[in-house]
């Protein structure tokens, strides 16, 4: 019998939960930036400043971006490594893809990009400085094998960045709640005619490892001085662990 697993509330087959995310960003694609500044109320811009900061990157340094979507952390990437560095932009998703190299290409960067599972990562052992995934491990199926794919890449010193939805303050929860899965999939509705996507995204947020439990699962794909920053009352988290 087939192993199961979560697709928003929903328990379903392990081999078909890529293939109902991969609907679901197909789906959102074109207005993925636009909700995102709805959603968030610009605040995920914020977020990702914030990721840039702690990555450590500087000019020269190699940077895979794991489920980049549009493209927002790899075009500031790319501007910071400048010409003798190296970003590759990778998602799951082929729409997505092309929607943040074709944001990287109007913005005068020629990218480098790559569809595949960030679950099997096409790269080699010890390659990049900085290993980044925004918004988008939990949407993997097994997430233990991701963190030990961005392990296995990572170089000697290098810094794995996992910015992601995680666990609000207890006492916003209510709030939070009626937010998620009231005014989301209305959003979504109004933006993209799609709430279902909107309703997964509540759903997907609220089935993701929290704080503690992220960071044990770092430490146990072998990554060392795991911390997280708690940002805007814990809506979101960045976790940030070393390879030595």
């Amino acid at each position: 019998m087939e192993k199961t697993t979560h697709f928003g509330f929903q328990t379903v087959e392990e081999s078909q939960k890529a293939k109902k995310v991969a609907e679901v960003f197909h789906s959102v694609a074109q207005r993925y930036d636009l909700m995102n500044d709805l959603m968030s109320a610009g605040l995920h811009r914020l977020w990702k400043h914030f990721t840039i900061e702690q990555s450590g990157t500087r000019e020269g340094s190699r940077v895979l971006d794991i489920a980049g979507g549009s493209g927002d952390l790899a075009r500031a990437f790319a501007k910071r490594v400048g010409n003798s560095g190296q970003v590759i932009l990778t998602d799951i998703n082929s729409s997505m893809l092309g929607v943040g190299r074709d944001r990287l290409l109007d913005d005068g960067i020629v990218p480098l990009a790559a569809q595949c599972d960030g679950e099997k990562l096409p790269f080699p052992s010890n390659h990049f400085d900085c290993v980044t995934v925004a918004f988008g491990l939990r949407n993997m199926t097994h997430k233990d094998a991701a963190l030990q794919e961005m392990y296995r890449v990572l170089r000697p010193g290098g810094r794995l960045l996992v910015l992601e939805f995680s666990k609000i303050w207890k006492p916003l929860q209510p709030l939070y709640d009626v937010y998620s899965f009231k005014a989301l999939p209305a959003m979504g509705k109004l933006v993209t005619d799609d709430s279902e996507s909107y309703r997964y995204l509540a759903e997907s947020i609220r089935m993701h490892p929290g704080q503690e439990e992220l960071k044990q699962m770092m430490e146990q794909a072998g990554f060392e001085r795991v911390e997280y920053f708690n940002l805007s009352a814990g809506v979101v988290a960045l976790h940030k662990g070393y390879k030595f």
